[in-house]
């Protein structure tokens, strides 16, 4: 059932402006943003390196289990889910900014990173009971590709404020709050009390067919995160986990092996003498880099999912290892956090169009699955390179999370994941926003 905008002209715009700016805040701002403003946050509440990573841990598994809610949520909730996407971002950010110790700034990062997980499947589920079939997966792109600009908006705020990481925290959370509740009013859903239908038996079809039809038209059948509002389908046997078996494996480590310059990114530059302006330049570095994946993800499609992912995980490696090494030259660290960007964001399409390739009326469950796996890696993997940095320093932990990336790249697929599914993956990389 599909609802128009019938009371003003351009409310089809600012809806999908005010869906991007809630994936923008959910993501970039507030989840993501929490290794920018790490070193003052160390130096201000005496935070070590391995409490940090034990806290940016917790605030993965919330991420997992706001994702899993907005699974079984979006659906028939997706305005609850909205407002509690807001609700514990925007909570979040309030709560790290009013800290006046460690304790009660790890309960609000993780209590804020569970927004990010909320807001995707609800915003997936909004705008494809709204939009028009044939811009269905254009405005999904638009919505979805909210994390770069996301990560380049706390870059600006980051250079503006700090060393003040309590008034940008603040600011975040204004800006989370007024994202949401633009969704909620410009959503069309609220003359209707926010009910959604459930998918009818053909809608569910219709669906599955999308995802065979490639780049036959418009459509995107596949959800761009997990738990993207559609009904988990039937018979995930055995067999079906068994062909996922490399995928989930490789998935694993790039979500262990990226914790390292998600988290320490930054704070190795400001050790290496860094000032505020390449620090936080190098976080802008990443925003761009991942929204370059939208130009480059036809190229990376046509190469299949399995040459997709050796390029990109390659790069997530190159990224963390140049990084760690050379952290004295703005031109290598500005190089190395755009390439590092680029690949991990390149390399999640590159997953979910591995498991187009094996089973693609599956392929939303797939989906579900390969990111909580991911996102389960950076939360095993923060806290390891977290433990490394005190008794080795920077260097070294980010050189072993450099490894642990390369490792996922080497990681067999299996026949059914390395071939087919390029036409999807070639739609699906660029509609993708990195977990």
């Amino acid at each position: 059932m599909k609802r128009t905008f019938s009371f003003w002209p351009g409310r089809t715009t600012a809806l999908l402006a005010s869906a991007t700016s809630l994936v923008a805040a959910t993501y970039g701002l507030v989840r993501l943003a929490f290794g920018l403003f790490l070193p003052d946050v160390q130096r201000d509440l005496d935070l070590d390196a391995a409490t940090a990573g034990v806290v940016s841990s917790g605030a993965s598994l919330a991420y997992v289990a706001g994702a899993v809610a907005g699974f079984f949520l979006a659906a028939g909730r997706p305005r609850t889910l909205v407002v509690a996407a807001g609700l514990t971002a925007a909570g979040g950010a309030a709560g790290m900014a009013s800290s006046a110790s460690v304790a009660v700034f790890a309960v609000a990062a993780v209590v804020g990173s569970t927004g990010a997980g909320l807001a995707s499947p609800a915003l997936v589920s909004i705008v494809r009971r709204t939009v028009a079939e044939p811009a269905v997966a254009r405005s999904q792109a638009i919505v979805n590709a909210g994390t770069g600009p996301g990560l380049v908006g706390a870059g600006v705020l980051a250079l503006v404020l700090l060393p003040d990481w309590r008034l940008a925290w603040a600011v975040v959370a204004v800006v989370t709050i007024a994202a949401a509740t633009a969704v909620l009013v410009l959503d069309p859903g609220a003359s209707a009390g926010g009910a959604v239908p459930s998918p009818a038996p053909a809608a569910v079809a219709e669906r599955a067919a999308d995802v065979q039809a490639g780049a036959r038209g418009d459509r995107a059948g596949v959800p761009a995160v997990p738990g993207a509002g559609a009904a988990p389908p039937a018979g995930a046997s055995r067999s079906w986990l068994g062909r996922h078996a490399g995928l989930v494996i490789a998935a694993f480590l790039l979500g262990a092996g990226s914790a390292g310059v998600w988290n320490y990114g930054r704070a190795l530059l400001v050790d290496a003498g860094a000032g505020d302006t390449v620090s936080v330049g190098a976080w802008i570095a990443l925003g761009l880099g991942g929204a370059a994946v939208i130009a480059t993800a036809p190229l990376l499609g046509r190469r299949g999912p399995r040459t997709a992912w050796l390029l990109t995980t390659t790069g997530v490696a190159l990224g963390t290892g140049v990084l760690a090494t050379a952290p004295g030259s703005t031109v290598a660290a500005l190089a190395a956090c755009a390439l590092f960007g680029w690949g991990y964001t390149a390399a999640t399409g590159a997953l979910i169009a591995g498991t187009t390739a094996i089973d693609p009326e599956r392929a939303p469950s797939g989906t579900s699955l390969l990111f909580v796996v991911l996102v389960l890696g950076q939360a095993a993997g923060v806290v390891v390179v977290g433990a490394i940095v005190g008794p080795a320093g920077y260097l070294a932990a980010l050189v072993v999370a450099a490894g642990v990336a390369l490792a996922g790249a080497a990681v067999p697929w299996g026949r059914a994941a390395q071939g087919g599914g390029r036409a999807a993956g070639r739609r699906l990389a660029a509609c993708t926003p990195a977990p």
